[in-house]
């Protein structure tokens, strides 16, 4: 077990890409992981986030309900997944806690959208297919290496949608990877409209952490922003 581990970052459903379930399929035929991790924001849940909502966009009921339908395609790929506790996919709890309201008042996320072998956890610490362990955290720093350094293991995260990338580091004992996944989200989107000034573009992409070492796969679009049907 975790010698082959998908890491899925940010879907942000269900504003996430077109493209981003028939990529996942493709990993996974390709890769045949043995542990999946959704390292967060899994749903964006912006109908009802701490920053200005698009009046265009869905109700908060609506918002959930389409999302239910896509997280229901989404464990028809992955039935079992261990999903981390993020900014976004916590924002029902975030509300409640602002405005209040006891936990007790609510479900878990797999009660009320149905999933029925995912698991919510907070950050993750793993032992990898080499012997060697690694953390799993949304987001705790920009600097991929200091997590990495400051947990004294290899470290990845998501949450930074323009970061894709693997680092390294070594101290006498042994050798370590800091690495940021990007994101799956259609950035066109109106609830990514914060960003549409950005000099720095939003990354797509996954990654697999293969016998402890780590591979990065974007999912590359053509000029019209499809997928071009192929891992690279």
């Amino acid at each position: 077990m975790n010698n082959r581990i998908l890491i899925i970052s940010d879907l942000h459903i269900p504003y996430h890409h077109k493209d981003a379930f028939d990529f996942l399929r493709a990993v996974k035929k390709e890769y045949k992981p043995d542990r999946v991790i959704n390292i967060g924001d899994l749903l964006d849940f912006h109908a009802i986030n701490m920053h200005t909502h698009d009046p265009d966009l869905y109700s908060p009921g609506h918002e959930l309900q389409i999302s239910k339908q896509y997280v229901k395609e989404l464990e028809s790929i992955f039935p079992e997944v261990t999903e981390i506790d993020s900014n976004h996919s916590s924002m029902v709890f975030r509300r409640a806690v602002k405005y209040g309201m006891s936990r007790e008042f609510l479900k878990d996320y797999g009660d009320f959208l149905g999933t029925k072998h995912w698991k919510w956890t907070d950050d993750l610490t793993l032992t990898m297919g080499n012997g060697q362990r690694c953390f799993f955290t949304h987001g705790r720093s920009a600097d991929i290496l200091k997590v990495s350094q400051t947990m004294g293991m290899s470290a990845v995260q998501g949450h930074y949608h323009t970061k894709f990338l693997v680092a390294w580091w070594a101290n006498p004992d042994n050798l370590f990877f800091g690495m940021n996944v990007g994101c799956l989200i259609n950035q066109k989107s109106m609830a990514f409209g914060y960003a549409k000034n950005f000099r720095t573009r939003f990354i797509l992409g996954c990654a697999v952490i293969l016998d402890g070492i780590p591979k990065l796969l974007p999912l590359v679009l053509n000029k019209k922003g499809d997928w071009i049907k192929k891992i690279v």
